[in-house]
């Protein structure tokens, strides 16, 4: 009976992958602009690992210089940019936003992590999202927009604090309800610069997906809960619009290995469509939470186009 349930289990998931590929999606060059530079990329995963190591929670001092660092980058970007204070386990954190276009009820996040799990580098987790988030502001600078686009380094992803409201997305995703905003799209960029194309170099949480998805770790993943299937579909169709990266998506219930593992779960909570795009961490990734995440490793060519992708998803969103 046991393996009846885990096979209908498997289906399930299975299905819900298939109906989030749209069959026919035609690829573009990037609009309005090139690919984002690979070496700007990479200079800003290199600043944020070798400037403010350690970045993990015990080192707040770090994390706080690490903040103001952000604030200075996105307020050159041209952006509006704040800090949101918080306290935990007896200290003082902060997230920073930095917001584009009108102030509208309506928001687009888009966000990233800055801390590490421990006294590791945290080059892919989650260097790479913060990288994307600095480039990006640089990248919608010029972009006219009809909504309000927050992009948010948040603290305190990583435990002790997951999934507890001490999370820095808990905060902001807490303060957006309470203000009365209303989240078009939430957008968690979690882990973005691993990519390899040796064959079997991608796993899976379920065997069964594996018929469904390359074995190859060459794509970006776009992951969505099972009442976001139109969020995914969206940001998807407008990842492939800018650029010739494949990407590729989910919606699976939390049960599947890794689906809620990050920033985004917080808006799920909230009842807003969210979505993580990420390399698949610690199924493709070997150096996941050790001392060889380091700069070196990632694949920045292809983060510049995952960054294309994310900016066409954001300015798709906020039209």
């Amino acid at each position: 009976m046991v393996w009846i349930v885990a096979a209908i289990a498997l289906l399930l998931v299975a299905g819900w992958a298939w109906m989030t590929q749209p069959l026919f999606v035609a690829v573009h060059g990037v609009r309005d602009g090139a690919l984002p530079d690979a070496e700007r990329l990479e200079h800003r995963v290199r600043d944020l690992v070798g400037r403010f190591h350690p970045r993990d929670y015990t080192h707040a001092g770090n994390l706080a210089r690490a903040a103001r660092f952000l604030g200075e980058e996105f307020r050159r970007a041209g952006a509006a940019v704040s800090e949101q204070h918080f306290e935990a386990a007896g200290g003082s954190y902060r997230n920073v936003i930095a917001a584009f276009g009108p102030d509208t009820r309506e928001v687009v996040v888009v966000g990233a992590h800055y801390d590490v799990a421990g006294e590791l580098p945290g080059a892919d987790d989650n260097a790479s999202g913060v990288a994307g988030l600095l480039v990006l502001a640089e990248q919608l600078a010029g972009a006219t927009l009809s909504r309000r686009v927050e992009l948010v380094a948040y603290a305190l992803e990583e435990m002790p604090f997951f999934a507890t409201p001490q999370m820095g997305s808990a905060v902001h995703a807490r303060s957006l309800k309470a203000a009365g905003r209303r989240v078009e799209g939430m957008l968690c960029l979690e882990m973005i610069g691993c990519f390899s194309d040796e064959a079997g170099s991608q796993q899976f949480p379920l065997p069964l997906l594996s018929l469904f998805y390359p074995r190859r770790a060459t794509f970006i993943a776009v992951v969505g809960n099972v009442g976001g299937a139109g969020i995914v579909r969206r940001v998807k169709r407008s990842m492939r619009r800018a650029c010739d990266l494949p990407v590729h998506s989910i919606n699976a219930p939390a049960f599947v290995p890794g689906v809620d593992l990050s920033d985004h779960v917080n808006f799920w909570r909230q009842g807003d469509p969210a979505v993580m795009i990420t390399d698949t961490a610690f199924f493709r990734n070997p150096r996941y939470h050790t001392e060889g995440d380091t700069a070196e490793t990632l694949d920045y060519a292809r983060m510049a186009k995952v960054v294309a992708g994310v900016r066409q998803a954001v300015i798709d969103l906020a039209e």
